[in-house]
C-alpha cells in the first residue's frame, strides 16, 4: 500500500466515522433533516394515540418496514457478488482485475473490495436492527390502548416514538452504507478516485441533510409543530 493509499483512506474513515458527529453539531447550529425528523416522528405518534382507527399509522410503518426489507435483500446480493469476487480464489481477482480496475497486487486488490464489503456488511446490520424495531413499533402502535387521559395519550406516543425514531435512524445509517459502499469501490481506480468518492459521497450527504429542498421543507414543518404545541401548552 502507497502513501496515497494510506491518505485517502484515512480519509474515508474520517468521513465515515465523523459523519454522526458532525451532524450533531449540524443540529445544534440550524438542524439537519434527521433531527428535524424526530419531532416530526414524535408528532406522528402523539398524533396516532388520538386516533380512534389506526390503520393508516400500522399502514405507513409497514411501508417502511417493506422498504428496509427491499434494501436488506438488496445488500445480501451485493455482499454476496463481492464475496464471491474476495473469496473465489486468485482465478477470480484476476478475471475481475481484467474489467479496468487499476493494476495492483492481489493483497491492496483484497483490502479494497474488504473495505466495500464491509460497507456493505455494517449496513445490512443496520437494516436488519430497523426493521427489528419497526415491528416492535408496530406492536405498540397495535396495542395502544384507548386511555382518555391526555396526559396518558402523550406518554404513550412518547414512549412509541422512542422506537419508531431509533428504528428509523439505523434505516437512514443502512442507507448511508451504500454512499460509503460507492465511494470505497472507487479504491479500485486508485487512491486519488478514492478520495474523490469520499468527498463527493460527504459533501453529498451533508447537503441533502442540511441545505436540500426536502431538509427546508422538514425544517419548516418542525417549526409549525413546535409553535402549535407551544400554544396548546
Amino acid at each position: 500500500m502507497t502513501a496515497m493509499d494510506g491518505l485517502g483512506l484515512a480519509l474515508f474513515f474520517l468521513c465515515w466515522l465523523g459523519y454522526d458527529p458532525l451532524l450533531r453539531v449540524l443540529a445544534h447550529r440550524s438542524g439537519s433533516l434527521n433531527t428535524d425528523m424526530l419531532t416530526i416522528r414524535h408528532a406522528w405518534m402523539t398524533a396516532m394515540t388520538h386516533r380512534e382507527i389506526r390503520l393508516l399509522d400500522s399502514q405507513l410503518l409497514g411501508h417502511s418496514i417493506n422498504s428496509g426489507s427491499f434494501f436488506a435483500s438488496s445488500n445480501l446480493l451485493l455482499i454476496a457478488g463481492v464475496g464471491g469476487i474476495l473469496f473465489g480464489g486468485d482465478q477470480a481477482l484476476q478475471g475481475f482485475t481484467a474489467v479496468g480496475a487499476e493494476d495492483v497486487p492481489v493483497q491492496l486488490l483484497e483490502a479494497k473490495l474488504g473495505l466495500v464489503l464491509l460497507c456493505l456488511a455494517r449496513g445490512l446490520l443496520d437494516f436488519i436492527w430497523s426493521i427489528r424495531q419497526m415491528n416492535y413499533a408496530l406492536a405498540l402502535i397495535g396495542a395502544a390502548p384507548e386511555v382518555h387521559s391526555e396526559g396518558d395519550k402523550i406518554a404513550f406516543g412518547e414512549a412509541t416514538a422512542q422506537v419508531l425514531n431509533p428504528a428509523l435512524a439505523a434505516f437512514s445509517q443502512g442507507v448511508r452504507g451504500y454512499y460509503f459502499a460507492l465511494a470505497a469501490a472507487a479504491w479500485l481506480f486508485g487512491p486519488l478516485w478514492l478520495a474523490a468518492g469520499v468527498l463527493s459521497a460527504f459533501s453529498l450527504l451533508v447537503w441533502r441533510q442540511s441545505a436540500s429542498p426536502a431538509a427546508r421543507a422538514i425544517r419548516t414543518a418542525r417549526r409549525l409543530i413546535e409553535v402549535n404545541r407551544e400554544r396548546e401548552a
